[in-house]
């Protein structure tokens, strides 16, 4: 029963029980306070009555001294009796007006001549008359008044006394907790919102790419706990919104990439399967006729092997594998720059090539042959995307924590719309994906990587009168 009770309590709402526990909390300071209201109003009443006996004893006491016995009755339902004591016994004088069950009345009288104090209290029950305060007091030596008064008055008071209580202490816990339960209720609204919206949530279709959280916990109240509590579920929603948005362009970029990706391999694969083709018919007998159509196989083969080989560079180092595809050593990063000159001055004589005097030799620790590898690329981009003759520069230069490369060209710089998306993979500012200006378009997207694994950056600075790259790598060391 107890757990059942208990099970029903835990699936109610915790405004309600918040209501409850402040009406049983209530009802506890109401015990307390009756419970106490009604023993001082017991002592008090109890303490009037003694009072009232012993101004009533007082005249008593000359009556008894003058005729031997009380002679008038004070109150109705009031009893008086005179008892001659000694050491071992208590008599009592005749007449009297006593009840039938005059024992507690004896009893008294005996312990008040054994008692030094001049009077004695003591509430006992009569046999058919029901509570009575007793009083007992000296007339004279060896002679003792037992008085005997009635409280069925104060008990009736008190009974009086504890209904009211009862009554307005229920009425007023009910009212308690019918307002307690309104207010908690009207302050747990903003909780009750918040959860209505982490429904909104759940119910939300979050597999779609475009999923957006458009739901907020709005409106203002609940104090400083629920403001913050507001603030932090906002906050978690604008995270959530943000990582649904980054998935969804991941999602699209990969989608893009794929594409791509399937366009760069499809037209090589096309190339061998139309060359197979021709040897498969016996198109190309002629030996003069073969060699070229296996130069072009070959041709299309390497070209397949390069793009897959960037492909798993690239893939690699988005891996962040315990082995990076990198082997550092001590190397002169102006040396690498004058080899890069001088092969693409071998390899464009139609752009001229000037490299700025640098600081000297730069002794890094970084992987010569990536760093070369992305030094060749971007003065290939330079000679490639520029007319023929236009100046190309590269120089070297030294600050206190940084190495910068800088390469750039005099040409007509990159549009504007295709500025933050030149080093994303496959993009290419040639949108007719044309093999005679440009390649797979990974090259800046893998010297972007190979840098970031030297813990260096790689950033674009293009306007209409040039472009130029900067490769910024750290002096002391590199990853």
């Amino acid at each position: 029963m107890i757990r059942r009770t208990y099970a029903a309590y835990r699936r109610l709402r915790l405004g309600t029980r918040l209501a409850l526990g402040l009406g049983a909390l209530s009802l506890v300071v109401f015990a307390v306070v009756g419970t106490a209201l009604t023993t001082y109003m017991r002592d008090y009443l109890e303490h009037q009555l003694g009072y009232q006996m012993k101004v009533v004893q007082s005249v008593q006491s000359k009556d008894a001294a003058t005729n031997g016995t009380v002679t008038q009755k004070p109150y109705y339902g009031w009893f008086s009796a005179v008892y001659d004591v000694s050491a071992d016994a208590a008599v009592l004088r005749r007449p009297s007006d006593t009840p039938a069950d005059v024992a507690p009345l004896t009893a008294l009288a005996r312990s008040m001549a054994k008692s030094p104090d001049t009077d004695l209290l003591r509430t006992v029950k009569l046999h058919g008359k029901g509570m009575y305060q007793l009083r007992a007091c000296e007339v004279e030596p060896g002679v003792v008044l037992v008085s005997a008064a009635p409280m069925h008055d104060i008990q009736k008071t008190i009974g009086r006394l504890v209904a009211v209580q009862v009554v307005a202490f229920g009425l007023a816990l009910a009212a308690l907790v019918v307002a307690g339960r309104a207010l908690l209720r009207r302050g747990l609204k903003p909780l009750s919102d918040m959860a209505s919206t982490a429904h909104g949530i759940a119910s939300h279709d979050l597999s779609e790419s475009a999923s957006r959280l458009h739901l907020r916990a709005d409106g203002p109240g609940g104090g400083p706990e629920v403001e913050e509590l507001r603030t932090a579920f906002n906050t978690m929603l604008e995270h959530i919104d943000d990582s649904l948005a980054v998935r969804a362009e991941a999602e699209l970029r990969l989608r893009r990439f794929v594409a791509d990706a399937s366009h760069e391999l499809r037209t090589p694969l096309m190339s061998v399967r139309g060359y197979a083709d021709l040897f498969q018919y016996a198109a190309a007998n002629e030996p003069r006729e073969r060699d070229r159509h296996l130069a072009r196989l070959r041709a299309e083969a390497a070209r397949m092997g390069f793009l897959l080989d960037d492909l798993l560079l690239l893939a690699r180092l988005d891996a962040a594998e315990v082995e990076a595809p990198l082997r550092a050593e001590e190397a002169d990063l102006a040396e690498l720059v004058e080899q890069a000159a001088d092969a693409f001055r071998a390899g464009h004589p139609g752009h001229p090539l000037t490299v700025a005097p640098g600081p000297g030799p730069v002794r890094l620790s970084l992987d010569p042959q990536r760093v070369r590898q992305v030094l060749d690329n971007l003065l290939t981009n330079a000679a490639v995307h520029t007319p023929a003759g236009t100046p190309v520069r590269i120089g070297v230069s030294v600050t206190e924590d940084a190495v910068r490369v800088e390469v750039a060209d005099e040409g007509p710089g990159i549009p504007a719309e295709d500025r933050d998306r030149v080093f994303d993979r496959f993009y290419r500012v040639d949108k007719a994906r044309s093999r005679d200006r440009g390649g797979s378009g990974l090259g800046l997207a893998v010297a972007r990587s190979l840098i970031e694994a030297h813990g260096g950056t790689l950033t674009l600075i293009t306007s209409p009168a040039g472009t130029v790259f900067t490769v910024t790598l750290p002096v002391r060391r590199a990853r």
